[in-house]
């Protein structure tokens, strides 16, 4: 018999997958679609106290689910997209719209996992698209600064 730990765990999970996987790397894909199933079966809100009372609320369900303090639960093993999603008021309507549709069509993942993923890549293709607008420069910026001033003028 022999002792099997954390670095055995991750040698295998590199071996059946061929990549650079580890077991936090599920702890924190469990975390990420537990909370944003946590937080979808709140009550919604009408206020950014509520908002953050609700987020409270479903870390610490999490939290007490992977076995961990809230602060470190929060902290490892949440994507913090999922808790600005909720803050923006667009995770519960994406999750409850692409739930059932993604899971046909993404494998093996179950339907809350699709969601939390398509929810995640939308947000990340966002802010790549929101980077490419940005000025690259000081001069860049200065630029566009005095064309839109120009065009202001003209109209």
């Amino acid at each position: 018999m022999r002792d099997v730990g954390s670095a055995d765990v991750n040698e295998y999970l590199r071996q059946i997958t061929g990549r650079d996987f580890t077991a936090k790397d599920f702890r924190t894909w469990a975390g990420t679609v537990l909370a944003a199933a946590a937080l979808a079966e709140l009550e919604s809100f009408d206020s950014h106290a509520g908002a953050k009372k609700n987020i409270v609320r479903a870390v610490e369900v999490v939290a007490g689910q992977l076995g961990n303090t809230r602060a470190v639960c929060r902290k490892c093993y949440i994507h913090p997209e999922i808790l600005e999603a909720y803050l923006d008021g667009s995770l519960v309507e994406n999750l409850s719209r692409r739930a059932a549709s993604m899971a046909r069509g993404i494998g093996r993942l179950r339907g809350e996992e699709a969601a939390v993923l398509a929810l995640l890549q939308r947000r990340l293709a966002q802010a790549k698209r929101a980077k490419a607008k940005q000025p690259r420069s000081v001069d860049e910026a200065l630029r566009r600064s005095l064309k839109a001033i120009a065009r202001r003028k003209a109209s």
